[in-house]
């Protein structure tokens, strides 16, 4: 599902202290924006932003990036942030696809909350878990490789962990009855109508 066009979206996010307008300037350079050198970690699709606020809540010494493609989404995430003071946390419009123009080996972990799951076969290379974006992540990450996914979407589930292991990554823990502390808004709506939520964690050396 996706948000209806929200009208002036990009004129109220671009307006918002937490969205980098320029985020290709800050290539090999984040830590410098945040003005520390913690860890970074990413969420890609982030949506309306209620997993990485809370994340950035609860982990003051972790900075946090979320990347949304849509701009109306992402008005919702700085209306919420407008009521909250977070020095920790960034916000960015900008298409996955293109990922490595923004980030060059600096990035801890990456996040990926109920990605669109492109179920046609022949849509498979959009996956977020495909080869195609899985190369272009190695470029992303500072050291080890360490994503978290998180969905509702069974065949992506399965497919996922297919191609993890086919990229060399090492599956450390996987649940399809996943309960998580931090939720999404997705999967708030998905646990109270009784759906599971698959949960996979993978690193690569």
């Amino acid at each position: 599902m996706r948000l209806k066009h929200i009208k002036n979206a990009d004129i109220i996010i671009s307006e918002s202290e937490y969205i980098v307008n320029n985020p290709t300037e800050y290539r090999g350079k984040w830590n410098k924006l945040f003005n520390n050198d913690n860890k970074i970690e990413i969420e890609i699709g982030t949506g309306k932003g209620k997993f990485i606020i809370n994340k950035a809540l609860e982990n003051k010494n972790i900075n946090y990036i979320g990347v949304e493609k849509y701009d109306s989404p992402l008005v919702s995430a700085v209306k919420k942030l407008d009521q909250l003071d977070i020095n920790n946390l960034k916000l960015i419009c900008f298409d996955a696809i293109n990922i490595d123009e923004i980030f060059d080996h600096e990035i801890d972990k990456i996040y990926l909350n109920f990605s669109d799951p492109w179920p046609k076969k022949r849509h498979a290379k959009r996956r977020l878990t495909s080869k195609v974006f899985l190369s272009k992540y190695e470029n992303v990450f500072k050291n080890e490789k360490h994503i978290q996914m998180k969905t509702d979407n069974d065949d992506l589930y399965t497919y996922s962990l297919e191609s993890f292991k086919e990229n060399g990554y090492e599956i450390k823990e996987t649940n399809t009855n996943y309960f998580d502390s931090i939720t999404t808004e997705y999967e708030d709506k998905f646990i109270s109508i009784g759906k599971n939520i698959n949960y996979i964690d993978v690193v690569k050396k």
